[in-house]
């Protein structure tokens, strides 16, 4: 396996008795895109201005790139390019000379930094908007010329912080699309940081749960979703065509290898097993003459995932 872009070790942020990140380890692999999913107030930003070396940690380490991000930020800073959840530009210039004016800053000579920065405005989808000053930008428009300064600089990483939030549902949907897009073809490593489940299960390869400054899980949604159906079992609903029919069939259901839970109630059989077996079920009430309107099984969606540990996080 590949050495990990960042790597974060028992990294902590205290303001007072208060742990904003409590003791958070993760590794971030290049090329791939991970999303910090949690609620608003969960550490996720500071967790972000720790490893770009912007606030110092209580405890712990942040290495981005190979560099530690408190001693050398300068070099952390090289490397990643950074999307706040409100980026700014200056409204009275074009989209042009705010982003040439970007490209000068990172080093290009000021011919170059407008040619780069034409073809990045190409790139996110801003050619016919280059012209235009910023002020007249709509919200989707202003992270558009967000993700182009992020990318001006070539960087190894994008750290994104709620790059969705106040989008249209339209916007979104060409946003993820275009992260994804850079991702693969320029092997670009994304930390993408958010509190929109469905966003964040679109394009990220991995997810974390992060809930009162604590990294509760990670991994791929599957490899989640595994777990927990090992944890919590498979849950499958079945709807018959005779209300009231159910209860001749429950005898049969009861030899359904690791059945947990066998509840019947009307034309309604629910079923908990250790593993999936809804299509043996199915074949049990066909063999028994039953008439199947819906069968409904439990995949455990990302949402799914987030609300049980959200919940158990509490207890």
């Amino acid at each position: 396996m590949k050495d990990p872009i960042i790597q974060l070790s028992s990294l902590t942020k205290s303001y007072g008795k208060t742990k904003a990140v409590d003791a958070l380890d993760l590794k971030i692999y290049p090329g791939e895109i991970f999303g910090l999913l949690g609620p608003n107030g969960a550490g996720k930003t500071t967790s972000i201005l720790m490893m770009l070396g912007l606030t110092e940690p209580s405890s712990g380490k942040a290495y981005v790139c190979g560099h530690d991000a408190t001693r050398n930020p300068i070099a952390v800073k090289r490397k990643v390019g950074y999307l706040p959840d409100n980026v700014g530009f200056y409204p009275e210039m074009t989209a042009l000379e705010n982003l040439s004016f970007i490209a000068e800053l990172n080093g290009l000579p000021r011919a170059q930094a407008r040619i780069k920065s034409q073809e990045m405005l190409q790139t996110v989808g801003l050619a016919n908007e280059m012209h235009k000053k910023t002020a007249a930008f709509s919200r989707g428009m202003k992270q558009r010329l967000g993700l182009a300064e992020v990318l001006i600089k070539a960087p190894a990483v994008a750290i994104l912080d709620e790059p969705t939030l106040g989008i249209d549902p339209k916007g979104v949907d060409e946003f993820l699309e275009l992260i994804k897009q850079l991702s693969k073809e320029q092997n670009l490593t994304v930390l993408l940081s958010s509190h929109h489940l469905h966003q964040v299960q679109r394009v990220c390869d991995r997810v974390g749960i992060f809930v009162g400054g604590k990294l509760l899980v990670e991994g791929s949604i599957d490899s989640l979703a595994n777990n927990l159906q090992q944890q919590e079992g498979v849950s499958t609903v079945i709807m018959l065509e005779n209300s009231g029919d159910s209860k001749r069939f429950e005898a049969a259901l009861q030899e359904l290898p690791g059945l947990r839970t066998l509840s019947v109630d009307g034309d309604s059989i629910k079923l908990k097993s250790e593993k999936d077996n809804t299509a043996d079920a199915v074949r049990i009430l066909v063999q028994h003459g039953a008439a199947i309107v819906s069968v409904q099984r439990n995949d455990y969606a990302l949402d799914q995932i987030y609300h049980t540990y959200f919940e158990n996080s509490k207890l």
